[in-house]
């Protein structure tokens, strides 16, 4: 498939003239042309992909070992709009036990029209802060106020952000495997696993369980999200704010950050297998378009700073038009005209949602207010199946 380079030169340095993988095409050659064929053969094919050559496999779904406490139990907070509880989630295998640490935020005022939970990939004070120090990383208080509950953890819970931990902590030492092996599961594939066991602890709760979920994420959140969000059917709405290279930007591109540079400098994100394609990008058998197009017929929001050129918002954007083929399978319409919008304009008509907001590499209030509006508009035709 070609990019016509009417797609949006917004910002961009070189033409978007690509030839990337068809996620219509089936391993045989032959066209994927229903919803039907899509989720039974084309959708397992290319997660399957993803996992060998990119992300890494997991070596476990939901463990038999995964117990939730509620450790406290805060019935008023942010003036009598929340009540918050925070929640351990341990989880234990072969190699011992770990345990993610949750902060939820539930509406007072009124039964919550569903979650939001972010990957905190920034400090950890930004989820204990929420209520003295607040920020526009994570505007707790905002999103109860619009009527949502809010729920965060930190991804060193699952796996330390650092090369020279060697996979010695988080789920690693736990679940294995060890050896390594070529496809083994990195930190982006830990995070979005972590994401998921949170979802497990929100539908045992009876304040938030039933409701959509949306999973969000920033930076080496926001692929995160994206990988949790294709691969787990509950959640009702992905969104990848800044992901860029190895998120929703087009590996193919090759603008901002490449594969070559991200594979060398956080290894530990992925499969061992994804150096292969370090200026090979053309060899990848998929594309971050694809990856977009998993969380179908699910919603999905795409996010770019106009400043970001690191992240690539022309690419980012891209990938959402490339996507919508997909989403047309099922009767939705996509991110809508292949025109990259003007900034602070977003695209909410379809359920590929995108906006790109002036500004450079950051999550703040205006992205939330963005993702807000578009639950507000679509999530109660969302589905999760």
């Amino acid at each position: 498939m070609t990019l016509s380079a009417s797609a949006a030169e917004t910002g961009a340095t070189k033409p978007l003239n690509l030839p990337l993988p068809d996620p219509l095409v089936a391993a045989d050659g032959s066209r994927i042309t229903t919803a039907e064929q899509w989720t039974n053969e084309q959708r397992p094919r290319l997660l399957e992909l993803f996992r060998v050559n990119e992300y890494g496999r997991n070596t476990v779904d939901r463990p038999a070992q995964l117990k939730f406490e509620v450790r406290d139990d805060q019935p008023s907070t942010f003036n009598g709009k929340a009540r918050r509880k925070q929640v351990r989630i341990t989880y234990g295998g072969p190699g011992g036990e770990g345990h993610i640490d949750a902060t939820l935020y539930i509406p007072t005022a009124a039964a919550p029209r569903g979650t939001f939970l972010l990957i905190v990939n920034r400090f950890r004070t930004f989820i204990d802060e929420a209520e003295t120090k607040p920020s526009e990383y994570w505007p707790a208080e905002r999103i109860i106020d619009r009527g949502y509950a809010a729920v965060a953890f930190h991804y060193s819970d699952t796996a330390v952000d650092k090369v020279v931990d060697h996979f010695e902590h988080g789920v690693f030492p736990v679940y294995g495997p060890t050896p390594r092996k070529p496809d083994s599961w990195g930190a982006i594939s830990a995070w979005a696993w972590g994401a998921s066991r949170v979802i497990d602890y929100l539908e045992t709760d009876p304040a938030v369980a039933g409701k959509p979920i949306a999973v969000a994420g920033q930076s080496r959140g926001g692929k995160a999200a994206l990988w949790c969000g294709a691969q787990d059917t509950r959640v009702a709405l992905t969104i990848s704010n800044d992901s860029g290279q190895s998120g929703a930007a087009l590996t193919r591109r090759k603008v901002g950050e490449t594969v070559e540079i991200i594979s060398r400098v956080f290894p530990h994100w992925f499969a061992e297998n994804y150096r292969r394609f370090a200026n090979h990008e053309a060899d990848l058998p998929v594309d971050q378009h694809e990856l977009i197009a998993l969380v179908a017929p699910r919603l999905v929001y795409v996010a770019s700073a106009e400043e970001d050129t690191w992240s690539d918002p022309t690419s980012e954007f891209a990938a959402c038009v490339e996507a919508g083929p997909v989403y047309k399978l099922f009767g939705l319409d996509g991110v809508g005209d292949p025109t990259m919008p003007k900034a602070n304009s977003p695209r909410h008509d379809g359920a590929i949602g995108y906006h790109m907001r002036t500004g450079k590499h950051n999550l703040v209030l205006a992205d939330w207010n963005y993702y807000m509006d578009f639950a507000d508009r679509h999530w109660t035709h969302a589905t999760t199946k």
